[in-house]
């Protein structure tokens, strides 16, 4: 063969050789790429993170503003806050949910210190309610309202100036006593991300204790994750202290169970475990 026709030959090859390297890399790519998607696709299922809720102060144009964002410990003081639109005007409409407009939850950041508040809306459109906090500390505020059918959780931090002493949350345990009354975990969650079961029981002196309806319902449960205090709200059935709750992710939470009965309305704080 002559030189033109060996070089016409070997320039077929480099041909064939580049255009298979090209097709095996946008192979590669597309492989790749759908891999990408497949793990973010993962990640997302793994957290959970639709359900997650109260980690944000906004959300869909709705925005939490603390007009008292500093306090003193053990001393009284009106906490005043509101919710903006979009437009940066007041909200004013809110649904009635369990017979409130909207329920204020304020705990401390090591998980102590729970309020649960029902603030009043004044002519402004703020709203108002008067508190004491007793330690110290940077406190979670949640504000838990339903407006035009949608339900929200916006958070924002209370500064509570002085000494901060912290304390390490407590073990799991399935029993606490609360204001004479022994208040018993029976069933807990299993896994994150299924719809699990949480059901108590109340006694006094050994007797069983039905509680009573407080505010809409048998009893009012928050979860709170560790850490990052993503929030959860549920409300047992009207039969018993029963609960269905899905948690997103592993991990440690402190439930706040809270009923009523003739001597006042109690709560009873339950370290929970969640596994994977």
């Amino acid at each position: 063969m002559s030189v033109a026709g060996r070089l016409v030959g070997f320039a077929g090859v480099l041909a064939v050789l580049f255009a298979s390297a090209a097709l095996a890399g946008g192979q590669v790519d597309i492989d790749r790429g759908k891999d990408t998607a497949e793990r973010g696709r993962g990640m997302k299922a793994m957290t959970n993170t639709d359900d997650v809720r109260g980690l944000a102060v906004a959300e869909d144009g709705l925005r939490l503003k603390l007009l008292t964002p500093t306090a003193k410990p053990g001393r009284p003081f009106i906490f005043e806050l509101q919710v903006e639109d979009a437009d940066g005007s007041v909200l004013r409409d809110f649904d009635v949910e369990h017979t409130k407009r909207l329920h204020l939850i304020v705990v401390r950041r090591d998980l102590t210190g729970f309020q649960h508040l029902h603030p009043v809306q004044q002519a402004d459109g703020n709203w108002t309610v008067a508190v004491t906090i007793a330690a110290a500390g940077t406190y979670r505020v949640f504000a838990d309202f339903a407006t035009d059918g949608k339900k929200y959780t916006l958070g924002s931090d209370l500064e509570v100036n002085g000494t901060v002493a912290t304390r390490p949350l407590s073990a799991p345990t399935s029993t606490v006593e609360v204001d004479g009354y022994r208040v018993t975990l029976e069933e807990g969650a299993a896994s994150a991300g299924d719809e699990a079961e949480l059901r108590f029981s109340v006694t006094r002196g050994g007797k069983s204790v039905r509680p009573l309806p407080y505010l809409g319902a048998l009893g009012h449960l928050v979860a709170l994750r560790e850490g990052d205090l993503a929030f959860l709200h549920v409300h047992a059935d009207e039969h018993e202290l029963r609960f269905m709750a899905e948690f997103p992710s592993e991990g440690r939470y402190r439930l706040f169970l809270q009923f009523r009965t003739p001597t006042g309305v109690h709560t009873a704080a339950f370290t929970q475990e969640v596994s994977r």
